[in-house]
């Protein structure tokens, strides 16, 4: 990719941006001297600038005069307090915005930016961004072009997988891929706890457990077999695995996943309703 001229910007430089900066980074995007994070907390600041040697600012003042792409990485919370402090200084035809604030809907931040037209696209990422193995979902504001989608597509590839939706499907990507971590983790503790009921050390199991789950999931990645047919793989007529998954039918374990799912749904489009 051909150097780019223009520096991005991270209003927040918690782990989620934090994550990103190292994706762009290891992909090429960016440069560290083209990388501004503004982040109140001097100590993180230093941590950014130390691990990355991007540049720290205390306020966002300074990143719209150097950033043509700022990441919004804050606090829902705040996002109100954020936008309010910056609008004056944000150009339509400068500045594409990017909110990876859970819940914040396009349209509050286009109103609270008006009568500027804003350039915005909204994103859904999840924690494996850390890792470098995130499910990302993004969905282009009023005012984004194709070209701001692709962009900010980039970006997020970077940190792992994209799709490109609807912002009406978010609430939906929020209750699976972005609460889905939650859920995935507590399988593996539930995991851990089962092995040692059954005789196991913590420890044996702790390991038994995380390959299991990493190698699954791998053999699902490479496979073109569907989680059906590599279920059957596993599952011999009369043997012990009929047996465990018997006792997870009776337990209504699919069922407790989707109500797990449909409720985070419902809980994500409350909090946008504010």
């Amino acid at each position: 990719m051909a150097e780019n001229q223009n520096k991005l910007g991270f209003i927040g430089g918690g782990r989620m941006g934090e994550a990103l900066i190292k994706g762009v980074l290891a992909a090429g995007l960016y440069r560290n001297d083209q990388i501004v994070v503004a982040e109140p907390d001097h100590r993180r600041r230093q941590t950014l600038h130390d691990a990355y040697g991007v540049l720290g600012e205390a306020d966002a003042g300074p990143l719209w005069d150097h950033c043509s792409v700022v990441i919004l990485a804050v606090k829902p919370q705040v996002m109100d307090l954020v936008l309010k402090q910056n609008r004056a200084k944000i150009e339509a035809g400068k500045h594409l915005l990017i909110s990876i604030a859970a819940g914040i809907p396009l349209a509050f931040i286009e109103a609270a930016l008006a009568p500027c037209q804003a350039r915005v696209v909204r994103v859904m990422p999840n924690t494996p961004a850390l890792v470098l193995a995130a499910a990302s979902a993004l969905s282009s504001g009023t005012y984004a072009g194709d070209d701001d989608l692709k962009l900010a597509t980039s970006i997020f590839a970077a940190v792992g997988e994209t799709v490109v939706l609807p912002e009406s499907a978010l609430d939906a990507v929020t209750g699976l891929s972005g609460s889905g971590p939650a859920y995935v983790f507590t399988f593996f503790e539930a995991l851990i706890d089962a092995g040692v009921k059954v005789g196991l050390s913590r420890e044996v199991a702790e390991l038994l457990a995380r390959q299991t789950i990493l190698g699954s999931m791998r053999l699902a990645a490479e496979s073109s077999q569907t989680p059906a047919e590599l279920r059957a793989m596993v599952t011999s007529p009369g043997g012990t695995t009929i047996a465990g998954l018997h006792a997870l039918e009776r337990g209504a374990f699919r069922a407790l996943i989707m109500d797990a799912v449909e409720a985070a749904t419902r809980r994500s489009v409350e909090l946008g309703r504010g």
